[in-house]
């Protein structure tokens, strides 16, 4: 007669059912999951709070010292790629249950709770859900900020290069410029008079740059537009 394979998982059933204290595992399992609930859905509220907090108790000793950043440094980022440094409870997207769990680490590894979330992300991510690469951040205290983490995709490679001429009205003013001057060349020669010549290079080269710059002011006070170093941690205005 063929000996029957044994199945594990009824013998773990049979030393439970043995077991006196099972009863309390179960109850010490149920109290586990419902702190578990208690401590995550804490953290969701704390990320939606409007609460201003500007510091942490954090142990220093136990802080990834790369991930500590000032607020020149998030500003500086901000700048250059167009995006908004604001209180989470602003962030129109989802956090994701990994950033949960590293708050849930770093509460217990630092025995305390964690408040005034800010998010670094691009503007529309504070105002339509998208996955464009926020990073949650933690206040420390004196400007510092404490990296969490990072989710969503990169951002494009060109971003940086495509956000400059929003850095500043010098930036935009060349941009228009140089763009006058680019299309002026590809006006052929003798399309306006029978005789090309330096004057009429820079009447057509004016009027190109009067109408984009025509079409740029227009497009940014009725849209609202303002310059990196005026949004980056600004809530009010528009992008």
């Amino acid at each position: 007669m063929l000996l029957r394979r044994t199945n594990i998982r009824e013998k773990l059933i049979l030393a439970k059912q043995k077991d006196k204290s099972a009863d309390k595992i179960l109850n010490d399992v149920y109290r586990l999951l419902a702190k578990e609930d208690d401590a995550q859905k804490r953290i969701e509220d704390n990320l939606k709070s409007m609460d201003a907090v500007i510091s942490n108790d954090f142990n220093f000793d136990l802080l990834e010292t790369a991930e500590i950043y000032h607020v020149r440094h998030i500003k500086k980022i901000a700048v250059d790629y167009r995006l908004r440094f604001l209180d989470s409870h602003y962030f129109k997207g989802e956090i994701p249950q990994d950033a949960i769990s590293k708050i849930k680490k770093l509460e217990k590894e630092h025995e305390l709770e964690i408040k005034g979330f800010k998010i670094l992300a691009p503007s529309k991510l504070f105002k339509l859900k998208d996955r464009d690469d926020p990073i949650l951040f933690a206040p420390i205290g004196n400007d510092y900020y404490y990296l969490i983490h990072k989710w969503g995709r990169d951002l494009h490679p060109l971003r940086k290069i495509l956000m400059w001429p929003f850095k500043s009205l010098v930036n935009l003013v060349a941009l228009v410029v140089g763009i006058s001057y680019v299309i002026t060349l590809l006006v052929p020669n003798g399309l306006f008079s029978k005789e090309s010549s330096s004057f009429q290079f820079w009447v057509i080269f004016f009027f190109m740059f009067k109408c984009l710059a025509s079409i740029v002011i227009f497009y940014g006070f009725a849209l609202g537009k303002n310059f990196n170093p005026a949004i980056w941690n600004c809530k009010y205005l528009k992008t």
